[in-house]
């Protein structure tokens, strides 16, 4: 896996439409037997930078997050690599992610919530974190008091984006 210097490291990624840019950077250097390994919270943009890798894969789509049905396969419309997009979230061991005969040497493996599950896919993977801030409120008090936050689940917000190879 050849991952070009400039995707490496943190960027900060101002919107949804930057996020599907970075994505399609990505999507453009990866080749059949990749496995991105995307990590980040509810709404960070995980499935929309994957639309991004989906678009410079040339791949059919469209690309929507596989939450119920685990993994999709998207072939290439131009003679390229397929994507396998797996959402990890529901399983609970590497095992099971095993279990769905994914053609790892054939596509380019994207597997959301895929930390500690889907590593053992490969020998070396690209591991991309996005994180987001978040808003709150809360009350800490001695007296025990629970505090109430909120996540505010807002599109438009920086994501701050770390690309690494592993091992």
């Amino acid at each position: 896996m050849s991952v070009p210097d400039d995707l490496l490291g943190e960027r900060v990624i101002d919107g949804p439409g930057d996020m599907e840019e970075l994505g399609r950077l990505i999507g453009a250097a990866l080749a059949p037997g990749d496995v991105v390994v995307l990590t980040g919270p509810l709404g960070a943009g995980k499935t929309t930078l994957t639309r991004g890798i989906g678009e410079g894969l040339g791949i059919r789509g469209p690309v929507q997050s596989p939450t119920f049905v685990i993994a999709r396969t998207h072939p290439s419309l131009v003679g390229g690599t397929p994507l396998v997009h797996v959402d990890a979230y529901r399983l609970g061991a590497a095992v099971e992610l095993d279990d769905l005969d994914i053609d790892v040497s054939g596509s380019a493996v994207i597997v959301e919530w895929g930390r500690g599950v889907a590593e053992h896919l490969a020998d070396s993977w690209w591991e991309i974190e996005i994180s987001r801030q978040t808003g709150g409120r809360g009350v800490d008090n001695a007296c025990g008091e629970i505090a109430v936050h909120t996540v505010e689940l807002d599109a438009d917000a920086p994501r701050t984006v770390t690309i690494s190879r592993r091992p």
